[in-house]
């Protein structure tokens, strides 16, 4: 957590309240937040004098475009944004603060000090880590029911952690897994190899489907997650399955099962997602 729908929805919030800001200077209070340049005053004394010109988005980190650089952003945990007066007192826990020029500041605040902020040339943040070795964008057109089945298909890991997997299908994380396994019937410890294409093709529409709908209701807000203007996203009043365990399923009516997979909490119904025999071959 924030997995793509929540940092699609801080993308688009930040777009609102920052493009088109010149950055006046930087402060930077917590130095290993920074990781490119390896010094704190590099990062800080680079980005001086730099107008933000869009905010893009890849898998769950940010993208902040400025005229020639762009700033690789990923909030981990707990990680959030947000634009203040720039006279208005700093809370508890802020880390890194860009001074515009129009006396306002973007404040990037991280209770648990998990995000990290890497600065490149403009296209050099595509050939080298964190971004590198990123899998397929699951909203986008390339993104489709062969190339889902071409990715998975032959691996011998089981479907969830695959799924689960940034470096094959980026932005998905533990909730959104859990809601398109059940919207597709599939049970997160089938092999891949064992899925019909009726299945992949269940699988492919649930995840796109779960994912646009997270989009449009801004996210979920578990814990600490709000977008750039404090707000919280709505998604979790929409979970199917995830943080449900022994609630009624919307299908079936039949108590919900959580346990684990792949060392995450997983939670399904166990009626309406059967672990079918893996060795079956496809039709």
């Amino acid at each position: 957590m924030p997995e793509l729908p929540e940092v699609e929805t801080v993308r688009r919030t930040l777009m609102e309240l920052v493009a088109g800001k010149r950055i006046h200077s930087v402060t930077v209070k917590l130095p290993r937040i920074i990781q490119r340049p390896a010094e704190p005053q590099q990062f800080a004394d680079a980005l001086v004098g730099h107008t933000i010109q869009t905010v893009e988005r890849r898998g769950k980190f940010l993208r902040i475009v400025l005229d020639g650089l762009v700033l690789v952003s990923h909030l981990r945990m707990e990680g959030r944004y947000g634009v203040y007066p720039s006279d208005e007192p700093v809370e508890l826990h802020t880390h890194v603060i860009f001074h515009f020029d129009d006396g306002t500041d973007l404040r990037y605040k991280d209770v648990r000090q998990f995000g990290t902020m890497h600065i490149f040339n403009t296209g050099e943040e595509l050939e080298l880590p964190p971004l590198n070795k990123l899998g397929i964008e699951p909203l986008n057109d390339e993104f489709t029911v062969n190339v889902l089945r071409m990715k998975l298909e032959k691996r011998t890991t089981k479907i969830k952690p695959l799924l689960l997997n940034q470096e094959l299908i980026v932005g998905l994380g533990n909730i959104y897994v859990d809601e398109s396994l059940f919207l597709a019937r599939i049970h997160p410890e089938r092999s891949p190899g064992s899925l019909s294409q009726a299945e992949w093709k269940r699988l492919h529409e649930a995840i796109r489907s779960t994912l646009t709908r997270a989009v449009e209701a801004g996210g979920s807000s578990i814990k600490s997650y709000v977008n750039g203007q404090g707000e919280m996203g709505m998604f979790q009043h929409q979970f199917l399955v995830y943080g449900r365990k022994n609630e009624p399923c919307t299908s079936c009516g039949k108590p919900l099962h959580k346990f684990v997979v792949g060392g995450r909490g997983t939670h399904i119904c166990t009626k309406c997602q059967p672990m079918k025999d893996t060795n079956k071959i496809k039709l």
